[in-house]
């Protein structure tokens, strides 16, 4: 066992200089430790996660991918919404429906549920306060909360962007003459559901989100719509058309009258009945 040599230790009183010198040297000593850490490259801070919320996802959807990403038990995020102070409008009544941006959002380990909700409303709020969106709103006498329902809308029923200005028209035009909306996705949310099928017994459902039967916007937006659909809402394309139907990806058919929107019907229908048909056939067909 190797021994170090010692000097007899004296006790000496230091002075105040002395203390002081001692006292900054400390100091130096416990800050060049702290650093140590900072500098070692294996020490560098994560890259943050990211987090992409799409267009049209309902809240139920951003509270199951913000508890995946975050790796909580099923229903963290939800419970966050009450203590998570969201600045969303009085007429909201604290459901952040309609308010969860759709983006992309950075993630790290030090994120909370409710910090990342309130992210979301407040990137909500900056889109609607654009000078677009809001003076748009004002013109045709709507609150933000109000275009966010309309926005919603039309996030849910346009085929494609191009669409969104017309479907925005078509809303518009059944609300100035006091129609009703008779939009299926307004009965899908009621529903818990997303499908293209509607029957006559959906129609009759009891529900404040059944447009077919209720006039007026739904009393909240039915999903998550982005910033294309909330300038729709304020900006819809001129045209009078009361109707329209997505025959098939890509062929949106919009009309003035019943009649030639019956018949745009019978043309979705029979493709409908055809693709049918031709999936029964190849299920039918044995395997190779």
């Amino acid at each position: 066992m190797r021994h170090e040599y010692r000097p007899p230790q004296r006790r000496s009183r230091l002075t105040r200089r002395g203390r002081l010198a001692l006292f900054l040297g400390t100091l130096l000593a416990i800050g060049a430790v702290l650093l140590i850490p900072l500098l070692r490259g294996d020490e560098e801070p994560a890259k943050p996660r990211q987090l992409m919320i799409p267009e049209g996802w309902r809240a139920s959807q951003v509270y199951a991918a913000i508890d995946r990403e975050l790796k909580l038990p099923p229903g963290s995020a939800k419970a966050a919404v009450a203590s998570a102070g969201l600045a969303l409008p009085a007429e909201a009544k604290g459901n952040p429906e309609g308010y969860l941006f759709p983006a992309t959002y950075p993630v790290t380990p030090q994120t909370t549920p409710g910090a990342l909700l309130a992210y979301m409303v407040r990137t909500a709020n900056e889109k609607l306060a654009t000078r677009a969106v809001a003076e748009g709103g004002k013109a045709h006498g709507m609150t933000p909360y109000q275009t966010t329902t309309l926005a919603s809308i039309i996030e849910a029923e346009a085929d494609s962007r191009a669409d969104m200005g017309k479907v925005a028209r078509v809303v518009h035009n059944r609300l100035a003459k006091s129609m009703p909306l008779q939009m299926d996705s307004t009965l899908n949310y009621a529903l818990n559901r997303s499908t293209l099928d509607t029957k006559l017994s959906d129609t009759r459902i009891d529900s404040p989100f059944n447009s077919y039967e209720r006039q007026g916007l739904p009393p909240t937006p039915i999903d998550s719509p982005g910033l294309e659909a909330m300038t729709a809402a304020v900006a819809p394309t001129p045209g009078d058309w009361l109707f329209f139907v997505t025959v098939k990806p890509g062929d949106t058919r919009f009309s003035t009258t019943y009649e030639e929107h019956k018949k745009h019907v019978a043309d979705f229908n029979r493709l409908r009945e055809q693709a049918g048909s031709r999936a029964a056939r190849g299920a039918a067909a044995p395997g190779k």
